[in-house]
């Protein structure tokens, strides 16, 4: 199996450097031990975790100076994980889950390339058995309706680990999935509002998508 080649970068966010350390591009594989595939996870699929996405970007630009007061914050589906780097570079109560087992050896590296605390990690699916992550007072995450089956377990995912006073924030680039899952999280008592973002992608990738949030 051919080595993984990896890249460099550093994003700015305002006068602070996140330094990270990604997957070359989407076309990197590696699964020797067969962990993805025995998960389900396909070759195609592999890599995807190992990208700054235009809305993890966002995301991460959101939690720039998002008030983190003494709230504890989970990122769901956080592959890359900018913005938990963000947020533990400021401090923050943060949680990051992720279902590819490769997530946590880059979030390793990246909390230490930003000489930052390691940032608790869990591996879970959102259709695993109920975790003992707890309830968290934020709930974020970038780019995770893929399919209209992420919508039910998504949802159901943060409403088992929201607290009783919770904020949701999701950006969503427009897979299409979005407006059910909005219907979903209202019947589940969350209210709930969306807007264009106004953020400028350092990347200068093109983000098209919503921010959507949810409360109760």
């Amino acid at each position: 199996m051919a080595k993984l080649r990896v890249r460099y970068q550093t994003i700015e966010f305002g006068s602070t450097d996140i330094h990270i350390r990604s997957l070359r591009d989407n076309q990197e594989f590696s699964d020797d031990k067969g962990e993805a595939e025995a998960l389900g996870i396909s070759s195609a699929s592999w890599p995807l975790f190992g990208i700054v996405w235009p809305s993890g970007e966002v995301l991460a630009q959101l939690m720039v100076d998002y008030a983190i007061g003494e709230k504890r914050i989970l990122e769901v589906g956080c592959g890359i994980a900018l913005a938990s780097l963000v947020l533990n570079h400021r401090q923050a109560n943060i949680t990051a889950t992720d279902y590819h087992p490769e997530v946590e050896g880059f979030l390793i590296e990246n909390a230490e390339l930003n000489q930052d605390k390691i940032i608790p990690f869990i591996r879970t699916g959102w259709n695993d058995p109920i975790s003992d992550l707890g309830l968290f007072d934020v709930i974020i995450g970038s780019d995770l309706l893929y399919e209209s089956e992420h919508v039910d377990l998504l949802s159901e995912f943060i409403n088992q680990h929201a607290a009783p006073h919770c904020d949701i924030i999701l950006v969503d680039p427009g897979r299409g999935h979005h407006a059910k899952f909005s219907k979903k999280m209202v019947s589940l008592g969350y209210s709930h509002s969306q807007r264009k973002p106004e953020i400028e992608i350092k990347t200068s990738q093109i983000f098209s998508g919503q921010i959507l949030t949810y409360s109760r």
